[in-house]
């Protein structure tokens, strides 16, 4: 058994040599193709390294103005909607509406038409024009404020609650 495993080895052994010789000559071939494609390989290697740089670059930059631009669009949609409702607030302010939430409220059952809201719910909004307060055609006319024209006794009115209190003139000159 000895001379069948020793046989073996030596065809092992050679084999390997073989192998030996032919990378050596591939490595000699290598080389001398190196030192004349060594200058393209690095040049091109080097071209490479620029141009991935680059797009790496490039792929930050764009994830960047990603995120502005989603930054941007989110805040664009905010001030839209927030625009759509201060819309709405002035129209059902404009149409003479007693309270805006109960208004907004509403509104969605009526398409979100004043209009439509306003002809179907008339206690919401405040009465004008010729149906206001008083029936006549120019509305009732009050500021809250006391009439010019109208005479006022502050003094009469005063003295009439001082003797109510108790109070006489005769206490005011003391």
């Amino acid at each position: 058994m000895d001379g069948e495993t020793n046989g073996s080895q030596e065809a092992t052994q050679g084999a390997q040599d073989q192998a030996q010789q032919q990378g050596q000559e591939q490595q000699e071939t290598q080389q001398g193709q190196s030192q004349v494609a060594t200058p393209d390989y690095e040049k091109q290697i080097a071209e490479r390294d620029e141009k991935i740089a680059s797009l790496e670059a490039q792929v930050a930059e764009a994830a960047k103005n990603a995120e502005t631009a989603d930054q941007l669009r989110g805040e664009i949609a905010e001030l839209k909607a927030q625009g759509e409702s201060d819309r709405i607030d002035f129209k059902l302010q404009l149409a003479g509406v007693r309270n805006v939430k109960a208004a907004r409220a509403l509104l969605g059952d009526h398409d979100n038409d004043v209009d439509k809201l306003k002809e179907a719910e008339p206690w919401l909004f405040e009465a004008t024009g010729k149906h206001a307060k008083g029936g006549s055609a120019g509305g009732s006319g009050t500021t809250g404020l006391p009439n010019a024209g109208a005479a006022s006794d502050e003094g009469k009115t005063l003295k009439h609650w001082r003797e109510i209190a108790g109070l006489t003139d005769d206490d005011k000159k003391e």
